[in-house]
């Protein structure tokens, strides 16, 4: 086995991993807006949430059964959202975690359950054998100013998804390109389809070249393509792919679907 292959082995098992962890995506159970539900009730979660601003409001009694930082909630507490891992959410509920978050200034609440039904069936990704072919060079560009794309979203709704620049590789001996948005730690991230999409493989992948060089210079790595949150749970809000992103060859590397 190569090195590229061994490490790639090492990397699905730890992607395996992650994504059934207990609260990995299997474990979304729910994403509900406020805007959705304007007496501040959610479905299946105590307490009162009401958007103030900048922050949520939430009031709750004792016989409740929240905790936020790990203590009972009795009263009132203002929420910010949370940004870190899952299992740190400010908000439990026994072993489930209440995730703030605001997307565009719309506020709402996810519900991760480490029993959720998704985790218990989960039986391994479908996943493309390790092939050098498609992992090669690619270059990327970045735009003068980054700019916005509104794109529709897994749950219907349309969202800004910001570019930060292109991507150029060859692939199959044709010329290239996908728009690609910037990670914070410099990385790369594309939101893409190809011909195997809704055929044999999700309908549209994610996939995260490392960060370039000075000279732009990264790895494009099919291989390492991985399934969208939605993939594993309905109540995500995945970007679809931005236009020019939809490739019209098959990818048969990197994630593909779930497995029966």
């Amino acid at each position: 086995m190569t090195d590229a292959s061994d490490q790639w082995k090492q990397w699905h098992v730890r992607r395996t991993e992650t994504v059934s962890a207990p609260y990995g995506p299997l474990a979304l159970t729910g994403t509900y807006w406020f805007e959705d539900c304007p007496d501040g009730r959610l479905p299946d979660i105590p307490g009162i949430w009401t958007p103030d601003g900048d922050a949520v409001v939430l009031a709750a009694g004792g016989g409740d059964g929240l905790t936020v930082d790990g203590r009972p909630l009795a009263g009132e507490v203002r929420l910010g959202a949370d940004t870190g891992p899952v299992a740190d959410a400010r908000v439990a509920l026994g072993e489930r975690r209440l995730v703030v978050l605001v997307r565009e200034g719309t506020w709402g609440i996810r519900d991760f359950d480490p029993a959720s039904a998704a985790r218990r069936a989960f039986h391994g990704i479908v996943v493309g054998d390790h092939d050098p072919r498609w992992s090669v060079p690619g270059r990327f560009t970045p735009y003068e100013e980054s700019r916005t794309v509104r794109v529709p979203n897994a749950d219907g709704r349309e969202r800004g998804l910001a570019l930060a620049g292109e991507l150029a590789f060859a692939l199959g001996g044709r010329e290239l390109t996908l728009q690609v948005a910037r990670e914070p730690g410099g990385g790369l991230w594309a939101v893409f389809a190809d011909a195997t999409s809704g055929n044999g493989s999700f309908r549209f992948r994610f996939l995260y070249p490392g960060a370039p060089d000075a000279e732009g210079r990264t790895t494009v790595d099919f291989n390492r393509a991985v399934l969208p949150p939605c993939a594993f749970a309905d109540h995500f809000v995945c970007p679809f792919p931005p236009p020019g992103n939809t490739l019209d060859l098959p990818i048969p590397a990197g994630e593909r679907a779930l497995r029966d």
